[in-house]
């Protein structure tokens, strides 16, 4: 039993020493080959197979279509009004306090002041109204009588100028009937300055009145719009001076939508252009555009752009972060699925065609938008055969073999 393994070594060790060290002797031992055995041959193995050189990719059919060309943003949402209610007047506040979050309508009640002495004031104010309109007619009068002894004492010292020319009055009298104008003169003036007085009095006592009136309108605080607390009312009997905070109130509906668009897509944004925004929260919104800047940011130099959004159920608030898409003028575009892109030796983006001898083409493209269903692409012919697996094993001019598929698969 053990020598039939002997003898099997002994053989695979003689022909594995012809094989590597006789190998030269064996083959002058074989007969040599006829040329008609060995044409065929040697044609087969050096003639090349062009079918099997062709590197097999796949492709899509793709065709340009025009979409809507959206300028995108980042930016933020802002209350459409926002006020800081202050006291324009100092008092103990003496009405019940409202809590943030309440809705308030325009013209409701949020601070009410202490009125003190302020309702006197006003009484006073009206009283002295009162005396000064009774003044007026009595100034009247003696305006008018004053007017009269000026006629009466001018009749006089026409007169006796009169009867002094004819030799009949001493110059005595001409001269007293002179200063009896004069002094009727006077008169009339200090008549006059006096009606002018009590309807002074009149004035001042009506400015009195308007400004009690007024300190007393002071003492409530009211909503100027229609909108949300965003602070506490002040409580009650707190001490408001002048410019201390009463509430602050929020318009939340319709709502601002803040972005700020860079120099070189500033001239695609239009007014009135419709525009949408995801929000962070996961919400979206849609609104027009009402609002471009004219002048760039000193820092950024970019422009605000301001976009209006009805928010009637408040879903929305102030200072989310949005994502914004303003519409613009279409463009035309391929929708090809990112997987497509590559870069070229020079680091360019593009992807690599199928051209028409069946050879790789790398063109390069310019991104428009990302969606979940590809991306949208500028930069290619009307109709494409795009390579969307192997482009990356493949160069310009090289051979391909397309196995093409519909987009989506």
């Amino acid at each position: 039993m053990r020598l039939i393994p002997i003898l099997i070594a002994i053989v695979v060790s003689a022909l594995i020493y012809a094989f590597v060290f006789e190998r030269e002797r064996l083959v002058a031992l074989l007969p040599a080959p006829t040329p008609e055995a060995t044409a065929p041959a040697d044609e087969s193995a050096t003639a090349p197979n062009t079918e099997q050189s062709k590197v097999g990719v796949v492709a899509i059919h793709s065709k340009a279509r025009v979409i809507d060309s959206a300028v995108i943003l980042r930016g933020r949402t802002e209350a459409n009004r926002l006020v800081e209610l202050r006291a324009e007047t100092s008092g103990l506040v003496i009405s019940e306090p409202l809590r943030k979050g309440a809705f308030v309508a325009k013209g409701d009640l949020l601070c009410r002041l202490d009125p003190a002495a302020r309702n006197a004031t006003l009484a006073e104010a009206r009283a002295r109204l009162a005396e000064a309109k009774t003044r007026v007619p009595e100034a009247e009068a003696r305006t008018l009588e004053a007017r009269a002894q000026l006629e009466e004492a001018e009749i006089n010292a026409n007169a006796a100028e009169n009867l002094e020319r004819g030799g009949f009055a001493s110059q005595t009298r001409v001269a007293a009937t002179r200063a009896e104008v004069s002094s009727a003169r006077a008169a009339v003036q200090s008549a006059s300055s006096g009606l002018e007085a009590a309807r002074a009095g009149i004035e001042s006592a009506r400015a009195a009145i308007s400004a009690a009136e007024s300190e007393i309108e002071r003492l409530e605080i009211t909503a100027p719009f229609e909108g949300v607390l965003e602070t506490d009312t002040a409580e009650i009997g707190s001490l408001l001076q002048p410019g201390a905070l009463c509430a602050t109130v929020l318009q939340l509906d319709p709502i601002t939508l803040v972005g700020f668009v860079s120099e070189m897509q500033v001239a695609r944004v239009e007014r009135g252009a419709m525009a949408t925004a995801r929000l962070a929260s996961g919400l979206s919104a849609e609104g027009r555009v009402t609002f471009l800047s004219r002048a760039a940011d000193n820092t950024t130099r970019t422009f605000r752009v301001e976009i209006e959004v009805p928010n009637p159920d408040l879903g929305l608030r102030d200072g989310e972060t949005a994502e914004i898409m303003i519409s613009a003028e279409g463009k035309t575009a391929h929708l090809l699925p990112q997987s497509a892109l590559t870069l070229d030796d020079e680091g360019t983006l593009g992807v690599r065609l199928v051209d028409g001898d069946s050879r790789a083409l790398f063109t390069p493209v310019t991104l428009l938008r990302d969606t979940p269903q590809g991306v949208w692409m500028t930069g290619l012919p009307e109709s494409a055969d795009v390579i969307v697996i192997g482009q990356e094993y493949v160069t310009d001019g090289v051979p391909v073999k397309p196995t093409y598929q519909e987009l989506g698969q």
